[in-house]
C-alpha cells in the first residue's frame, strides 16, 4: 500500500507563513539555538543549525547540551563575485565565522561556526553587498551552476547571464527574508511579493538543482543536476538549449531503492522558451514529487518511476504544446580551469587550486591571506568553480608576474606544481560541522592522497591523473558517484570504495569494496592499481579500465594477484 501520509516537514512548511515561522521571536529570545520546526524554515534562508561534533561527546559526559553553531551558505549564481564582494565575504569570515571561507561544489560559499547572535549581522552585511543566502538551502531551486571561466567566447558570457537570470526567476518571492535579516531593505535584485506563485505554501518536495554546461566542457557535472542545460551553438550565438532531467547524487546506505542517477535528455528548446519550459518542469516536480518520503522526494525518482516519455508528456501538457526532441550533447572534457588563461580581452585569469575548497591560512600555506592580498592589490574579480577552486579574473598582462609573486610569497601552490591525483581531488566538509556526516572527509582526504601518491610512485604510476572524490556520508555532495575513485563514508571510520567513473562526468561508477577502514583504503586500492599498470590498454585511463573490466571481473582477477587484500574486503 502506498504511503499517503505527508512528512512532518510538509506540515512545517505549510504552517510557516511563507518561511517566517517564529524565527523573529526566537532570534530575540536570547537562547543559543532554534526549535526543531524553525530549523526547517531556517534552511530556506540559507542556514543550517548544527553543533560542534568534535566536542559533542565530552559535553555530554559533563552533562552539557550541544554546542550549537550554524552553517550559512551564500548563493552565488555561476560562482561570480566582484572585488568588493569577495573582500566583504573575507572580512566576515573573521568577524562572524571561524576565520575560513568554504567553497561548495555548487559554486557557493559557506561560513562555519556562526553563532545564532551573528546571523543578522552576517546576512545583513551580505545583503548590503548584493549577496544573498536566500534559497541557498531548502526545498527550492538551489544555486544555479555555470562554467565560471571567462574565456574568449562571448557565448560563454551569454550562458553566465542566463544562469543569473534563472537564479532570479526561481528565487522565492516571499518578503520573509528581507523582513528577518535586512529590516525590510531589499538590496538584492528580485521581484518580491508576499506570495509564491510558482512554489505555493509548501514549496517543492525536496531541493532542486540546475546547472549550465558549455558544449565540450562538463566542468559543472551537468548530468548530476535535476535539470541540466546545454547550449546549442550556432556561429557566434546560442541557437537553443538542450535540457536534461532527473540527475542527482544522494542515496541512503540502508535503502537500496535510493540511488545516484544521471539525467536523461528531455528536449531542445529555443532561448525564448527556456524559462517557460523550466517552470513547467519545476511545476511537474512540485505537483507529482513524493511528499511522503523525503528519501524518495527528489525529481530523479519521479523521472525514474514514470520514465522519460511520461515525464515529457506531463511537461508538454502544462505548456499546451509539443517539445522538439533533444539534440545530441557533446561533452568530451571537464576542464578544471587552473593555471593561466587568456580571457581574449587583453586580460588573463589565473585558476588557483584550493585544497578541498577551504580558503584558510595553515602554516606556511596562507591561501586566504594570499587570495585577499591579490584581490585587493590588483582589483581582481573572483569566480568559484564546481571543483571548489578559485579563478582570479581580469588580470592585466603586465601584472601576471607580480600576481604569481604575491601568491608564492603566501605559500600558495601554483597549479602546475600539484601532483595530478591531488589536483583532481576534492571532498565535502563532513565533520565536525555537518549533521549528516557519518565520518570524516575534508580533514582526512589530504592524508589519504599522500599515502596514495607514495603508492603510485612505488608502482611507477606517479603521473596518474585519476579523479578522487570523498564524502562523509552517502548524500554525495562532492559527487563521488561519477568519479574514477569515489570514497563514501559508511561508518564511524569506514568507507565504501567506488570505481569506474570517468573524468568527464557522463558515467556512474560501481561499488568495489564496502566498509573499508580509513587506514586500509590505500591497501585495498594497491592491487587494483597494480592490475591497471599491468593490463591497461594503450592510453586507457584508470576509470575506463575499471569500467571495461567491471567490478565483478576485477575482483575475480585480483584473486590471483600477489596482493589479495581487496578480494577479502569486498562484498
Amino acid at each position: 500500500m502506498v504511503n499517503s501520509v505527508l512528512s512532518k516537514v510538509e506540515a512545517t512548511k505549510a504552517e510557516s507563513a511563507l518561511l517566517r515561522g517564529t524565527l523573529a521571536e526566537e532570534l530575540a529570545d536570547g537562547s543559543d539555538a532554534f526549535s526543531a520546526d524553525n530549523t526547517v524554515v531556517l534552511k530556506f534562508h540559507g542556514i543550517y543549525q548544527q553543533d560542534d561534533r568534535d566536542v559533542r561527546a565530552e559535553r555530554a559526559r559533563r552533562g552539557l547540551g550541544q554546542d550549537h553553531i550554524c552553517m550559512v551558505r551564500v548563493s552565488i549564481p555561476g560562482g561570480v563575485v566582484t572585488t568588493e564582494q569577495y573582500l566583504a565575504m573575507d572580512r566576515l569570515a573573521d568577524e562572524l565565522g571561524n576565520g575560513t571561507l568554504r567553497i561548495t561544489t555548487r559554486q557557493g560559499v559557506q561560513y562555519h561556526f556562526v553563532r545564532k547572535g551573528g546571523l543578522r549581522p552576517l546576512l545583513g552585511t551580505l545583503n548590503r553587498h548584493l549577496l544573498t543566502t536566500f534559497g541557498a538551502c531548502g526545498d527550492v531551486v538551489r544555486n544555479t551552476m555555470c562554467c565560471p571561466a571567462p574565456l574568449a567566447d562571448r557565448r560563454r558570457a551569454e550562458v553566465q547571464g542566463w544562469a543569473a537570470e534563472v537564479a532570479r526567476r526561481f528565487r522565492p518571492r516571499t518578503q520573509a527574508y528581507w523582513q528577518l535579516w535586512a529590516d525590510g531593505e531589499r538590496a538584492v535584485s528580485a521581484e518580491v511579493v508576499d506570495d509564491e506563485p510558482l512554489y505555493g505554501a509548501t514549496y517543492l518536495p525536496r531541493k532542486l538543482k540546475m546547472g549550465f554546461a558549455f558544449p565540450g566542457d562538463n566542468c559543472v557535472d551537468v548530468y548530476t543536476n535535476d535539470i541540466g542545460i546545454v547550449p546549442v551553438l550556432d556561429g557566434d550565438g546560442i541557437a537553443a538549449f538542450t535540457l536534461l532531467v532527473g540527475g542527482g547524487m544522494g542515496k541512503n546506505h540502508n535503502k537500496p531503492e535510493t540511488f545516484p542517477r544521471l539525467a536523461d535528455p528531455l528536449a531542445t528548446v529555443a532561448p525564448t522558451e527556456l524559462l517557460e519550459v523550466l517552470e513547467a518542469i519545476v511545476a511537474t516536480q512540485r505537483d507529482h514529487g513524493d511528499r511522503t518520503d523525503r528519501d524518495h522526494a527528489r525529481m530523479k525518482y519521479l523521472v525514474h518511476d514514470w520514465g522519460i516519455a511520461r515525464f515529457t508528456g506531463e511537461v508538454e501538457a502544462r505548456l499546451g504544446r509539443s517539445l522538439d526532441p533533444p539534440q545530441p550533447v557533446l561533452l568530451d572534457d571537464a576542464d578544471d580551469h587552473l593555471g593561466w588563461h587568456d580571457q581574449g580581452d587583453g586580460r588573463w585569469f589565473c585558476g588557483v587550486k584550493v585544497e578541498n575548497g577551504r580558503i584558510a591560512d595553515r602554516g606556511a600555506e596562507r591561501v586566504r591571506s594570499g587570495l585577499r592580498a591579490a584581490v585587493e592589490r590588483f582589483g581582481l574579480g573572483v569566480r568559484f568553480t564546481p571543483r571548489e577552486d578559485v579563478l582570479l579574473t581580469d588580470v592585466d598582462a603586465a601584472d601576471r608576474a607580480s600576481l604569481d609573486a604575491v601568491l608564492a610569497d603566501h605559500g600558495v601552490v601554483a597549479a602546475e606544481r600539484w601532483v595530478p591525483i591531488k589536483r583532481n581531488s576534492f571532498a565535502c566538509p563532513a565533520l565536525p560541522t555537518c549533521g549528516l556526516a557519518l565520518t570524516e572527509s575534508e580533514r582526512v582526504l589530504p592524508g589519504v592522497l599522500e599515502e596514495l601518491t607514495t603508492e603510485l610512485q612505488a608502482l611507477g604510476l606517479g603521473d596518474l591523473d585519476a579523479h578522487v572524490r570523498m564524502t562523509g556520508c552517502p548524500n554525495g555532495c562532492a559527487r563521488p558517484y561519477t568519479a574514477e575513485i569515489g570514497l563514501v563514508g559508511r561508518g564511524k571510520r569506514n568507507y565504501d570504495i567506488h570505481l569506474g567513473g570517468e573524468p568527464v562526468g557522463i558515467r556512474l561508477n560501481a561499488v568495489f569494496a564496502e566498509n573499508v577502514p580509513r587506514s586500509e583504503l590505500v591497501e585495498v586500492l594497491r592491487p587494483v592499481l597494480a592490475h591497471y599498470r599491468n593490463h591497461r590498454l594503450g592510453g586507457e585511463g584508470f576509470g575506463d579500465f575499471c569500467h571495461r573490466l567491471g567490478v565483478a571481473r576485477l575482483r575475480a582477477q585480483l584473486g590471483n594477484e600477489t596482493w589479495n587484500r581487496a578480494a577479502r574486503t569486498v562484498r
